[in-house]
């Protein structure tokens, strides 16, 4: 079993929740020093930068690595890949991050100040 944060449409009320919802422990932020894309309003990515103090929330998961290779991976778009992230208690867990070179490439717009995905969708007047 591997612990996993998502902080996207695997949360709860998202469209890809139905496929976690049994794993979920609760919800979690992680610890100071992240930045947040959106990856054309579709699902956000974590980006680790120790220069920053903002905090990302998410919910905490605990699934199986054989869940998360055959069901989690395969649906995650080719701007996001698995990597380890701090958590606000300061353990360890997995996440979904933005991929090397994508924050380069200047297509992803920052939404970092928003603190999270739900925040951030409402500006867009949406839920999910």
């Amino acid at each position: 079993m591997a612990r996993i944060f998502f902080n996207g449409q695997a949360m709860a009320g998202g469209p890809f929740h139905a496929k976690v919802a049994d794993s979920l422990i609760g919800s979690a932020r992680t610890a100071p020093g992240y930045r947040f894309f959106s990856i054309d309003d579709v699902c956000p990515g974590l980006l680790r930068d120790p220069a920053t103090d903002t905090s990302i929330e998410g919910e905490l998961y605990e699934i199986s690595l054989e869940r998360l290779r055959d069901v989690i991976l395969p649906g995650e778009p080719r701007e996001l890949e698995l990597g380890v992230i701090e958590l606000e208690d300061g353990s360890a867990c997995l996440s979904m991050l933005l991929a090397r070179g994508e924050v380069e490439r200047g297509v992803h717009r920052e939404i970092t100040h928003h603190g999270g995905w739900r925040a951030y969708l409402a500006t867009l007047g949406r839920t999910a």
